[in-house]
C-alpha cells in the first residue's frame, strides 16, 4: 500500500521493481487481488497489464495510519507520539519547520484540541 500511494498509479511489475526483498511475481498479483476484493485498491485493465490505485487519498489514508499508531503504541497519548518524534536521533528541526509546528499546536489550541 505505501508502493501505491507513493506512485499513485503502479503495476504489479512497478511494485515488485521497488521492493526491498520482492516476493515472486505471483505473490505480489495476489496480494493485489486481496486489496482489491477489501477495496482498498481499484484496477484497470490497461493492454496486457493492469493498473492499480487507491481507493482512499493519501491525506485521509495518513490520518487513519496516525490515528492508529497513537493508539497502539502511544495508549492514545499525542504528547507521547510527538516527543518520540522529536527524540528520533535525526530530527532536525529548521527554525521554519519549528514555527510551523507551534501555529498547528496554536490552532489546536483555540480549536479545543
Amino acid at each position: 500500500m505505501d508502493i501505491v500511494h507513493q506512485a499513485g498509479t503502479v503495476t504489479a511489475a512497478q511494485i515488485r521493481d521497488r521492493m526491498a526483498e520482492p516476493p515472486t511475481y505471483s505473490a505480489v498479483r495476489s496480494v493485489l487481488r486481496i486489496l482489491v476484493n477489501k477495496g482498498h485498491l481499484v484496477s484497470e485493465q490497461d493492454g496486457a497489464r493492469y493498473l492499480y490505485a487507491p481507493t482512499v487519498p493519501a491525506s485521509r489514508a495518513r490520518r487513519s495510519a496516525m490515528r492508529h499508531v497513537v493508539k497502539t503504541f502511544f495508549g492514545g497519548s499525542v504528547e507521547g507520539a510527538v516527543a518520540a518524534l522529536l527524540d528520533l536521533e535525526d530530527t532536525k528541526l529548521s527554525p521554519e519547520e519549528r514555527a510551523r509546528i507551534e501555529a498547528l499546536i496554536e490552532r489546536a489550541s483555540r480549536e479545543g484540541r
